[in-house]
């Protein structure tokens, strides 16, 4: 496995990750139980961030402490990475938003772009969130685009829910330098492109559109 991947062996993620796969979780627990996970992810993908000395006064005494520098951004994969995103936004909440919108041809497997709203400066920390790593498809061509506008690609953490085997060995025969933090990597993609076990389509589930 390449070091760059982080699986979080967390008991609230093995509880969380339970009830999502359970094919009759009602969708209002499933963006609950999504969103626990996510938090939690959130936390330890946000672990290296910059940080710059601060003195701040507390209420008896001076003290020297740390402080956030800069400010990261955050690239949901659209529809589905918008349930990673808010989590993501309420550990760094100064960071700013750009979206990426791909859907995935039923045939071929592959993604299409149908939005893309980035800010200029992509020379930063940056967070690219969709639940599901499943062939890659969409991650690639969202790291490529932000490969072409300018993101420096060490800088680049995927936050993920669920990995596909193939999708991973696609993914780091590309960049080898990505940084992936994860709840789970399952068995293996069926016919259809999507994971199994799995949890379904984590989109439609989420939004309730199932």
């Amino acid at each position: 496995m390449n070091q760059n991947i982080h699986i979080i062996d967390h008991a609230v993620i093995h509880d969380r990750m339970t009830i999502l796969r359970d094919k009759n979780t009602p969708s209002y627990m499933f963006r609950q139980c999504l969103n626990d996970i996510a938090l939690i992810l959130a936390v330890e993908a946000t672990r290296h961030l910059p940080m710059e000395q601060k003195r701040v006064e507390t209420p008896l005494a001076p003290y020297k402490g740390s402080a956030l520098v800069g400010t990261p951004l955050i690239v949901p994969i659209l529809r589905a990475g918008l349930a990673l995103s808010d989590s993501l936004q309420r550990i760094i909440p100064h960071a700013d938003t750009g979206h990426i919108g791909l859907a995935r041809d039923h045939d071929t497997h592959e993604p299409f772009e149908y939005l893309n709203r980035l800010p200029e400066n992509l020379d930063r920390p940056v967070f690219v969130v969709d639940p599901m790593l499943a062939t890659a498809g969409s991650m690639l061509a969202t790291l490529e685009i932000l490969k072409a506008e300018g993101a420096n690609m060490t800088q680049v953490t995927i936050i993920t829910l669920v990995c596909a085997p193939e999708g991973l060995d696609r993914l780091y025969k590309v960049f080898p330098e990505i940084t992936v933090y994860a709840a789970a990597i399952d068995s293996h993609l069926d016919d259809s492109a999507y994971i199994v076990p799995g949890l379904g389509d984590a989109g439609d589930r989420y939004f309730g559109t199932d």
